[in-house]
């Protein structure tokens, strides 16, 4: 069976930095009021880049970073909650702008942890043997769906794309996945789609649903301080490890004092945990793939490293992974 490593990275944010201070400007708030709550400084908007597009920028950076064309991938995943349009999905958008003309191209909707879902889905369809390489994007225009008058939920996300090439390889790169999902908490963290509309609705004053984003802030924290050190206890077990034997842990990017209570959870140093999330905010999808490029281009890692990718977002989702730094 094949092995499979990450060949490339990428990512792409928008120019616009909106501070702290830029925000309450238009939302009654403040910096220490926000910082003190989540860590988070700034982040980039939006000011007319779609979620296609950023994904497009992230993607060829990837693709240059790895040393290939966009002919030779197999297939295009991306991650997103906040799509350009229903169909056509933002992969074959992406495919499009990067005449990739071979590979096969899909969206995944799991919130936050949608790029660990794609990476799942990747990882098994090159060890399958049908394919050599495959792009997995988290691509998020989330300033499309943020209420700018929610005080409590819009200081806390970002937009951005984040990109890997994953390869076959002789040697592992990646290993144990664990990924899942409670259903029964997807009221908790939400963005409502368009509402049944038709000729045959007898109530003809069907409310149109809120897209806006809404969150029960207590609620996500509780679910996601558990799950984050679950699923790191998980894929340490599975693969035999320690967590002296990880080099960083790249959590979703959402709030500090989520990452810093699963530090103290594990005894791990907090130094551990890569975070950029004072400058990105919580960018969904992307954050996790961000992160990894941010690493890779700082020239943090080395052959052999060791690295924890664990994620939390709406559905509820979780999940988490091994991977080996092989480049």
């Amino acid at each position: 069976m094949k092995e499979v490593y990450i060949k490339g990275t990428g990512r792409h944010v928008p120019e616009n930095v909106v501070t702290n201070e830029d925000l309450a400007k238009i939302v009654d708030t403040n910096d220490e009021w926000i910082t003190s709550r989540t860590g988070i400084k700034e982040r980039r908007i939006s000011s007319g880049e779609n979620t296609s597009h950023m994904a497009t920028c992230a993607a060829r950076e990837a693709l240059d970073n790895a040393g290939i064309s966009a002919e030779d991938l197999d297939y295009i995943i991306v991650a997103t909650v906040t799509a350009d349009n229903f169909t056509p999905s933002t992969a074959c958008i992406v495919q499009r702008n990067l005449g990739a003309t071979k590979a096969a191209a899909f969206d995944i909707n799991a919130a936050c942890t949608g790029f660990i879902y794609g990476l799942n889905v990747a990882t098994h369809l090159i060890k399958s043997g049908s394919s050599e390489n495959i792009l997995i994007i988290g691509s998020e225009t989330l300033s499309k769906i943020v209420n700018w008058e929610d005080r409590g939920t819009c200081v806390l996300f970002g937009d951005g794309a984040g990109a890997v090439v994953l390869s076959s390889s002789a040697d592992k790169g990646v290993g144990s996945i664990v990924i899942g999902s409670d259903g029964s908490k997807g009221d908790v963290l939400k963005s409502c789609a368009l509402p049944i509309n038709n000729p045959y609705i007898k109530d003809s004053n069907t409310e149109i649903n809120n897209h806006y984003l809404t969150m029960d802030g207590r609620e996500v924290f509780r679910f996601a301080t558990g799950i984050m050190v679950d699923s790191i206890e998980k894929v340490l077990q599975e693969e035999g490890l320690t967590m002296e034997e990880i080099k960083y842990v790249v959590p979703h990017q959402a709030n500090f004092r989520i990452i810093d209570y699963a530090a103290r959870k594990l005894s791990a140093d907090i130094n551990k945990f890569y975070v950029n999330l004072d400058k990105y905010g919580n960018t969904s999808g992307a954050s996790i793939p961000m992160a990894l490029d941010e690493i890779n281009r700082k020239g943090l890692l080395s052959k052999g490293d060791n690295l924890i990718i664990v994620g939390f977002g709406g559905g509820l989702t979780f999940g988490s992974a091994l991977i080996k730094w092989q480049k």
